[in-house]
């Protein structure tokens, strides 16, 4: 008995039977944990349940639903029915990996020693009544933080607590943003830009695709790229090669401060003022263009201001809905002025930001250990919780209740989706409880502070809503905003008063290197350095992972004499260099030799050198924020020496280019795609047949199959919608359980990914003899062979699968069967008959199929998973051993789950229903799946469109993914 009653408390705290705070449609929610024994309605062993909540992490923020199986989470979508921010990026969908992260804090502590909440609460109330009476200031220092309801408490905790300043803190700063907004249209928030009716784009070294604003630009970006009269021409001026250059229909690579000096000059010009002739022929477009002009700038306030001003010169249709986003909120003054006073500071709150990893001055920063009252709420010990006292250890945001306005008529909730796993509690409940144990809250009239209904911040966010949000939707009820997640609200006017002018307009003169620092689609600002699927997920620019390193130019790399080389198992090894700026010395920066840098200009994001948490030990990197000084992600005067040190990198791409075989990523130009016929821009290639020539893809040795008979999937890839965002990587591993092989794997060629975004550049013929110095040229001696262009390279993304060929040359070299052609037009694989020859990955011309060299899932030394991070399984999807093959399934279980439940329902399966974890996330719909056989459907559709072809069609294997030719917005093919 002693051991069932143990079992059974088991089951009802980790939940792995349990329905933990279901939420369903409009019933109320279930506070408490319900064991299986009694069987909740709303749960059906094997059968998903999905719930509609929010993620914001203080950098990242979306709309989601949340899929839930037994009653944990193991999946996050997007939120269609939401208006705004309902794409989903590789960060948001990585970041519920780190809720079944063991490392968490799993209860509160006083200097590491454990200790009740009923204790330590005791304690705090005690020190902050004392410190509020005294002279001392209290600072309860976030990142941003957009929850209405969250603010209100804070404003309680000020009345109750005197001399209380909340101060808002970014790791990556948008003071000049926001300063640069409130200066030209009065109000200090970031606009909204709709592309829409948007025909010429125009952006000054901003990364719209990457993190320049909290907007997600790949949606509205991709439906302008449709190929017609009125696509979108990009014109991207930059130093870095990012993810928006390499979209661009034309990039040109200009160091940071002749951007500015650029600027400037079309500023000028747009008043007849300037000279310049590049300045002068952008404004002709620009005036060409008019209103369907967007211009958009990146690196000081005064580029920012410039370009608002230009916009508003023009009438742009993309700021003229007048909506705003409310994500960032940082000023810059307050911090630098809190840091020089923080021998004032009596009390510290942190919640939700790391400013000893990312503040850039070291010796300000250590006067934190002098403040008499510290307190950390931090989800992992960091490296700021190191120099805090106490830690009040918070849930994940799975775990949590939450509200938030992001951007201008939308309010969006936060609901937990499981029951806590450790000992947590949030940061609204903390602040509720110290207000309530304080008795001066009684003598402060507010509603909110005294009302008797609320005992936590689930009863003071239901209020909140009922009192003061509620009135502005069209739902009568908390429960229903809860099953929406993302609500429309009334907006209030915004009056805006644009500045007309500037003044300042003086240029720029740089001597030596500048350095421009950024943040990475995987890491961001570096608060989800501890996830392995983030860390492991390649670069779409540089294909590598596990790493920061230092992007050069070729012309700088040659002149200090750095090179980037191939060791004897194919992986690529680097120089390092030491960095000196200001009394700054970096040693041993890895350099990577970037294509499309410009001269005189290095890139190095932010985001690693973390010296806590399980993958330090593997990937430190360098910290960017050592370098970010005065919050200005451009910095000059940089001086760099060559050092000793060689550096390994963990890079899953080395071939740059297609070696002159353009027929595999094809493109073109916008004037001969609607101009001249299909023949010379996507050609079908055929096979000699004695007299004749036919296409190989109608010669097959399977004469049985029959294509039209029941179900036939196919997967469509449109390459002018792709953008290379990665996302539908981290979606094949969270639906298929694909493993982390860790740095050293990666770098034998050993990854696992069913799914890769292979990145070309661009090439041009060159007759001169192969010249082995050139980093960037393949080695491969062709009579002409092809030299990138790696001064300003032209770059496409391909995401790559198991083509699923109907004429599979895997099937046929398989001594085991292992390997099989389905009905439905899927290559299955059945892992139990595998043996692991690999003469089918030999044999697959794609090279999409990978070998478990060993049981990834527990293989420690990766010091990557454990028994709690296995909660995160798909049990839909069968976890592979070691000497197994495996690839991409067309994510089987979810097309047979919807012909079951169709099936079940008694109904025809809906238009468009199937769905595979890629496209289902991609937020361009740049991956389409579907069956072929139904002819109104959107795969059948792209499959008879001009622009679609086969991958290695003359090979004659039948694949069953096709892809449709890009199209540059160009007037000549200069490609």
């Amino acid at each position: 008995m002693k051991n069932k009653k143990k079992r059974r408390d088991f089951l009802k705290i980790l939940g792995f039977t349990t329905l933990s705070v279901t939420l369903a449609a409009c019933k109320g929610p279930v506070i408490e944990s319900i064991p299986y024994i009694i069987k909740p309605d709303s749960i059906t062993p094997g059968v998903y349940n999905y719930y509609a909540s929010t993620m914001f992490d203080g950098f990242d923020f979306g709309n989601v639903i949340v899929k839930t199986i037994e009653g944990r989470p193991i999946g996050i979508e997007s939120n269609k029915k939401s208006k705004y921010f309902n794409s989903m990026s590789s960060r948001i969908k990585s970041s519920i990996l780190s809720l079944y992260d063991n490392e968490r804090l799993k209860f509160p502590s006083i200097k590491k020693r454990k200790i009740s909440w009923k204790k330590i609460d005791k304690i705090i109330i005690n020190e902050l009544r004392n410190i509020s009476n005294s002279k001392k200031k209290i600072v309860i220092l976030t990142s941003s933080l957009p929850s209405p309801s969250t603010r209100e408490i804070i404003s309680d905790f000020t009345k109750v607590y005197k001399n209380t300043n909340h101060i808002i803190y970014d790791n990556i700063s948008y003071s000049s943003t926001l300063d640069a907004v409130k200066k030209v249209l009065g109000i200090r928030a970031i606009p909204y830009y709709d592309l829409s009716e948007i025909e010429l784009l125009i952006s000054f070294d901003a990364d719209f695709l990457g993190d320049w604003s909290p907007q997600d630009f790949h949606k509205s970006y991709s439906k302008r790229k449709k190929p017609n009269l009125t696509m979108l021409n990009h014109i991207q001026l930059e130093s870095n090669m990012s993810l928006s250059g390499a979209n661009a229909d034309l990039r040109i690579p200009i160091n940071p401060h002749e951007i500015y000096n650029l600027l400037i000059e079309v500023y000028k010009a747009m008043n007849n003022k300037s000279s310049n002739r590049l300045a002068v022929s952008l404004v002709k477009k620009i005036f060409k263009k008019g209103k369907k002009t967007l211009i958009i700038a990146d690196g000081n306030q005064e580029m920012y201001e410039i370009s608002l001003l230009m916009n508003n010169h023009i009438q742009s249709n993309a700021i003229k809905n007048k909506k705003f986003i409310f994500l960032k909120e940082s000023n810059d003054k307050i911090i630098l002025n809190l840091m020089n006073d923080l021998k004032n500071v009596g009390a510290l709150l942190i919640f939700n930001t790391n400013p000893v990893y990312s503040f850039f001055d070291k010796k300000k920063i250590d006067n934190i250990k002098d403040i008499p009252l510290t307190i950390s709420f931090a989800m992992k010990e960091d490296e700021t919780s190191d120099y805090m006292d106490i830690w009040v250890p918070i849930p994940h945001w799975l775990e949590s209740w939450g509200d938030y306005i992001a951007i201008t008529g939308m309010y969006s909730l936060r609901q937990p989706t499981i029951r806590k796993i450790f000992n947590t509690r949030q940061f609204e409940d903390t602040l509720l409880k110290w207000i309530k144990g304080n008795p001066e809250h009684v003598k402060i009239n507010d509603l909110f502070l005294n009302t008797h209904k609320i005992i936590n911040y689930y009863d003071y966010l239901k209020f909140f809503f009922e009192e003061k949000i509620m009135k502005r939707t069209f739902l009568n009820s908390f429960n229903k905003a809860l099953f929406y997640g993302s609500i429309k609200i009334k907006e209030r006017k915004i009056d805006l008063r644009y500045k007309k002018s500037i003044s300042f307009l003086k240029q720029k003169k740089i001597n030596k290197f500048e350095l421009r620092l950024y943040t990475k689609v995987s890491m961001g600002d570096g608060r989800q350095f501890d996830n392995p699927w983030l860390q492991e997920l390649p670069d779409p620019i540089t294909r590598t992972t596990w790493e920061n390193y230092m992007t050069m130019s070729y012309t700088d790399a040659n002149a200090l004499g750095i090179k980037n080389w191939h060791v004897g198992n194919g992986a690529m090894n680097g120089n390092c260099v030491n960095l000196i700026f200001d009394s700054i010395i970096i040693k041993n920066i890895p350099v990577y030799i970037q294509p499309g840098q410009s001269i005189g200009c290095l890139g190095l994001s932010f985001g690693y050198g973390r010296k806590k948490g399980k993958i330090a030990k593997q990937s430190r990197g360098i910290n960017a924020y050592a370098l970010y000084k005065n919050f200005n992600s451009i910095q000059d005067n940089i001086k760099l020496e060559k050092s000793k040190k060689k550096y390994k990198f963990s890079c899953i791409q080395l071939q740059n280019t297609t070696v002159g075989r353009n027929n595999i990523a094809r493109e073109t130009d916008l004037f001969t795609y609607l101009n001249t016929n299909k023949v010379f821009w996507n050609k079908e290639f055929l096979i000699k047949n004695k007299n004749n020539k036919i296409n190989g893809n109608k010669i097959t040795i399977w004469e049985s199959l029959k294509e039209d008979n029941g179900h036939h999937f196919n997967i469509s890839i449109d390459l002018n919608k792709c953008t290379g965002c990665t996302s539908c990587i981290i979606a094949c591993n969270s639906e298929n359980n694909i493993p982390v092989v860790g740095k050293e794997e990666v770098r034998k060629y050993r990854d696992m990914h069913w799914l890769r975004i292979d990145r070309y550049f661009s090439t041009k013929k060159n007759k001169k003899k192969y010249n082995n110095k050139n980093p960037f040229i393949e080695p491969f001696l062709y009579k002409n062979y092809l030299e990138p262009e790696y001064k300003n390279p032209k770059v496409i993304f391909q995401p790559i699968m198991c083509q699923h060929c109907n004429n599979a040359p895997c099937e046929t070299v398989c001594p085991v069967g292992a390997t099989t052609h389905g009905k439905q037009g899927q290559n299955m694989m059945t892992y139990n008959r595998c043996i692991g020859t690999r003469y089918c990955a030999n044999n697959c011309p794609y090279k999409v199929r990978r070998f478990n060299w060993f049981n990834y899932y527990n293989k420690e030394q990766i010091n990557l998973t454990s028994k709690l991070s296995r909660m995160i399984l798909n049990p839909n999807v069968v976890v592979r051993s070691r000497g197994v093959m495996e690839k991409c399934s067309m994510c089987i279980q979810l097309t047979q789950s919807i012909i079951l439940t169709a099936k079940k329902e008694e109904r025809k399966i809906k238009n468009n229903e199937f769905q595979t974890a890629c496209s289902k996330i991609c937020p361009t719909n740049a991956i389409i799946f579907g069956d072929i056989n139904n002819k109104r459907s959107k795969i059948f559709k792209r499959k008879i469109n001009n622009r679609s072809y086969k991958l290695l069609d003359f090979l004659g294997v039948k694949p069953n993914v096709f892809y449709q030719v890009k199209i540059r917005n160009l007037k000549k093919n200069k490609y």
